[in-house]
């Protein structure tokens, strides 16, 4: 029986991993954490009898105490109770499915407990990148990527190892707004950007998704977890969602990685890595696929991905405004404060406003990000 604990339970990631659980039956739960939802932690804490469960807000661990005090659980909240939760002896694996980058802290703790890190926070890598990989190495702690394109590129390397890289081609379903100008988005609303073509996801994942900027963060994740220069990485779009990225070698061989667009594909990969598990679903019919097309991606009219590629060669800090100033700015955006254009132009700005840190620590990320959302405050 493995043991898990997963962070980010009630979310898209997270409950899709705990299907996974329900369905493979040798999967072990041994603590939960979510953000506010305290029904529905409870309805998990009451189906997976986890020894831990951890709500962000006190008031949300309040409820949910009363709610479940005649389990064995012992609840708690905030970045205390997401840390203990990170380093519990019963865990193997972290889940590390919470969005933003309260994943920081809990993945560099994780690591040092020498767990196995089933990666789905682009945050942790977006921003602390340069600190969680060396750390990573050190303490010979796997981190095994969830994302559908890092998990593609992950298993494109299968048996890879020590032969050269020459690209990492990452591919983008393009969005609900491929083939579109900026012409076109002026008056586009929140209702709109949340019909992803292909994937269910989070409502900021998918606006993100529309964005581009999704692309962007993976380019960073990728750089980072595959230890690639960045004119190594190119962008394919790819309507189908087919291909789920490849790798191509030094002597023109491309491998690839495709299946059904399905998260728990990916997913159930990093729980059980390097084994393979049966997994309920569709499969591929390549009789009824016909074809499978590649685009340029419009950096004209997403240019949220082409500042993802300005921010990660300056460095330092320059992600982690770019990270927190897209947060913001999709928030903004949902709430019907910003039209969607004004993403980019929100992410440029706060690049272009941060006071430049080559090396920062954890505590100077967090602080880039608190100013970042300071100095969008101040002007939206």
């Amino acid at each position: 029986m493995k043991k898990i604990a997963l962070l980010g339970s009630t979310g898209s990631i997270g409950t899709q991993t705990l299907e996974i659980v329900r369905e493979q039956k040798d999967l072990a739960v041994v603590a939960l954490a979510a953000g506010r939802n305290a029904a529905l932690l409870e309805e998990q804490v009451r189906e997976f009898k986890p020894q831990i469960a951890v709500l962000w807000e006190e008031s949300a661990a309040a409820d949910l105490r009363e709610r479940v005090r005649d389990l064995p659980v012992t609840v708690l909240s905030g970045m205390e109770g997401l840390l203990e939760v990170a380093v519990m002896p019963q865990a193997e694996i972290l889940v590390t499915a919470i969005v933003g980058m309260l994943g920081i802290r809990p993945t560099i703790a994780a690591i040092e407990a020498g767990k196995t890190i089933a990666l789905a926070n682009k945050e942790t890598l977006v921003t602390a990148g340069h600190i969680i990989m060396p750390l990573a190495r050190e303490r010979n702690a796997p981190i095994v990527p969830v994302d559908s394109e890092h998990s593609a590129i992950f298993q494109s390397l299968n048996g890879e190892r020590g032969n050269k890289i020459n690209k990492i081609l990452l591919t983008a379903s393009g969005g609900p707004f491929r083939g579109k100008k900026r012409t076109e988005l002026g008056q586009i609303r929140a209702e709109d950007a949340l019909k992803h073509p292909n994937w269910s996801m989070g409502r900021k994942i998918t606006i993100d998704s529309a964005t581009m900027v999704n692309k962007g963060l993976e380019v960073m994740e990728a750089r980072w977890l595959f230890d690639v220069g960045l004119e190594q990485i190119q962008v394919v779009v790819h309507p189908q969602s087919v291909i789920h990225s490849m790798v191509e070698y030094e002597d023109g061989a491309v491998i690839a990685q495709l299946g059904m667009p399905d998260m728990r594909l990916p997913i159930q990969y990093a729980l059980y890595y390097p084994r393979r598990r049966s997994l309920s679903g569709r499969r591929l019919d390549f009789y009824q696929l016909a074809s499978l097309t590649f685009e340029e991606p419009d950096l004209d009219t997403f240019q949220g991905l082409g500042l993802a590629f300005t921010a990660m060669e300056r460095g330092g800090n320059i992600p982690t405004a770019y990270n927190a100033a897209n947060e913001k700015a999709v928030s903004l955006f949902l709430g019907g404060r910003i039209p969607f254009l004004q993403i980019p132009e929100i992410i440029q700005a706060c690049m272009e406003h941060c006071v430049y840190e080559q090396d920062p620590d954890v505590g100077k990320i967090l602080e880039t990000e608190a100013e970042v959302y300071a100095f969008i405050e101040s002007r939206w």
